[in-house]
């Protein structure tokens, strides 16, 4: 094995987090440590593949930006949504062709831009006038995708404040003013928020880039390119397949000609339900009132949200420990407070957990902790951030 590539180990038939936890020498761990199932970003390629055919997924890859993940899904044929030169040299890296990756930032740096165009990454999306200037200036040739703002009414992390442009007054101004500068525009693209719950909102922004898409063709642009980004569950297949279906006949009713290229930008949806995060208590607090009445327990466990729960402190979601401890269900609870290790007051985890009286050296177990993880988590206060394992059914 090449120096500084990951181990990987393989099981049989499923990944037995238990036993992983057994066999792992957690107690002389001070980090807290990454369960990565390999096979679960394959299963997820293989469902999207199967509900969403003609739609081809570009990750997202500041969702999970681990290389081991990157690489896997390079090699499944893929392609990226990168937003920065960094995320461009990682995906390049792994012998990507610059054809499958959208640079999908509405607003680079010019240094960035100067990067995509040594690299022939051409296709990128803009979302008002100064970078379709600065485009110009920088990047005459590249291909620009027209982001509009189209959120969800329900979405865990809208993003509609930040980036979109209105999709009837500011979309044609945009595409004109590329006409008048000599700029090609080739597609439009929109996000309808991360962690989307809203089946309907895909349609309602497909509707809008088949509008977009027309205005563009009228005025001379070669418009061949759809992008439906992101916001696809990571855990609910059920919710995935609705949404599927949803997209599949929008785009099917709006955007019936093959000749159209029709990307997405899921993220969460491949590697949240990957990643199994196991902490471990190492102090506790007893709160009691001034009768000596037990109120709650405090833990402070060896992760926080400077950490594997850093996706937490901008894009909440509800958190539910599992304890791999004997006899759990007939103890007696008490409402918990869970901190994290940092001295920061924010660096807390929940308020309102019912938890058994646990010890120092216990472990809490958290499922579904691969999406905005591990790429914001830093060593804040000295701590280390988790150890990543990683794991691989042997039948892939």
């Amino acid at each position: 094995m090449a120096s500084g590539t990951p181990e990987i180990q393989y099981y049989d038939h499923e990944l037995n987090i238990r036993q992983v936890i057994e066999q792992s020498d957690l107690q002389g761990l001070d980090q807290a440590l990454n369960i990565c199932d390999l096979s679960s970003v394959e299963r997820k390629h293989r469902l999207w593949q199967e509900f969403l055919p003609r739609i081809k997924p570009y990750y997202a890859v500041k969702c999970n930006d681990d290389p081991v993940v990157v690489k896997l899904l390079a090699e499944l044929g893929a392609g990226f949504d990168c937003a920065s030169k960094n995320e461009l040299k990682l995906v390049l890296g792994f012998g990507v062709s610059p054809e499958r990756i959208i640079f999908a930032h509405p607003c680079r740096p010019a240094s960035h831009l100067k990067f995509a165009k040594e690299q022939e990454v051409v296709s990128g999306t803009v979302d008002n006038e100064f970078e379709v200037y600065k485009l110009s200036k920088y990047f005459p040739n590249s291909n620009l995708i027209v982001r509009f703002k189209s959120e969800a009414k329900k979405a865990l992390c809208p993003l509609g404040e930040k980036y979109g442009c209105d999709a009837e007054a500011d979309a044609p101004a945009l595409m004109l003013l590329s006409k008048a500068l000599g700029l090609k525009v080739t597609g439009t693209s929109f996000h309808v928020g991360s962690g989307c719950s809203d089946v309907e909102a895909y349609d309602r922004a497909v509707e809008k880039a088949e509008k977009i898409f027309r205005f563009g063709e009228l005025i001379g642009h070669k418009m061949d390119l759809l992008d439906v980004g992101g916001g696809f569950p990571g855990v609910d297949d059920e919710l995935f397949e609705e949404i599927a279906v949803a997209v599949n006949t929008s785009v099917q009713l709006r955007f019936p000609d093959e000749r159209v290229q029709v990307i997405a930008e899921p993220g969460r949806f491949f590697v949240e339900a990957a990643y199994t995060l196991v902490c471990k208590i190492h102090a506790k607090r007893e709160v009691r009132n001034e009768n000596g009445k037990l109120e709650k327990m405090m833990y402070y466990l060896n992760d926080g949200i400077y950490g594997g729960f850093a996706g937490i402190f901008y894009c909440p979601e509800k958190l539910t420990p599992v304890l791999y401890l004997d006899e759990v269900e007939s103890r007696p609870k008490f409402k918990s407070l869970i901190w994290g290790p940092s001295c920061d007051a924010l660096d807390k985890i929940s308020d309102n957990w019912l938890l058994p009286n646990l010890n120092c050296g216990d472990l809490l177990v958290f499922h579904n902790m691969g999406a905005y993880t591990i790429p914001i988590a830093s060593p804040f206060n000295g701590f280390d951030v988790p150890e990543t394992r990683y794991f691989l059914a042997k039948r892939l």
